[in-house]
């Protein structure tokens, strides 16, 4: 096998490493009642080249090669959990963006009182 061929097979290896599943499907994340899932669109792009060659003399050889990669991750949605209810938020062009940054304030709102009760509640346990 030559350089340029070795080069884009590690290159690309290293590459799937990063755009696994859970590069896709991030994290849920909670608050509250609520639990978040942000939905990621990855692309990815390599190139290599490489060659080998002689002096005109014919007195020496060498050979070479070169590549590059590259990632890119792109949020598209969010998809939103509170009990038995989803739904999705769709993000970036043609999306209703707007949509999801009206309901913000109510999620964070939401939030903060369940982690008030939660503490209040800690707060009034009597302490062992």
């Amino acid at each position: 096998m030559n350089p340029a061929q070795n080069l884009l097979k590690d290159l690309i290896g290293e590459l799937k490493t990063l755009a696994k599943t859970e590069t896709i499907v991030g994290t849920p994340i909670s608050a509250g009642e609520f639990t978040i899932i942000p939905i990621s669109r990855v692309s990815l792009g390599v190139g290599a080249g490489g060659g080998t060659g002689e002096t005109e003399k014919k007195t020496s050889a060498g050979e070479g090669g070169g590549g590059g990669g590259g990632i890119r991750i792109i949020p598209v949605a969010l998809v939103a959990l509170r009990g038995a209810e989803l739904s999705v938020h769709m993000l970036g062009r043609g999306a209703s963006l707007g949509h999801t940054v009206e309901k913000l304030p109510e999620l964070v709102e939401r939030s903060l009182e369940k982690l008030l009760e939660t503490w209040q509640a800690r707060k009034e346990r009597p302490e062992r």
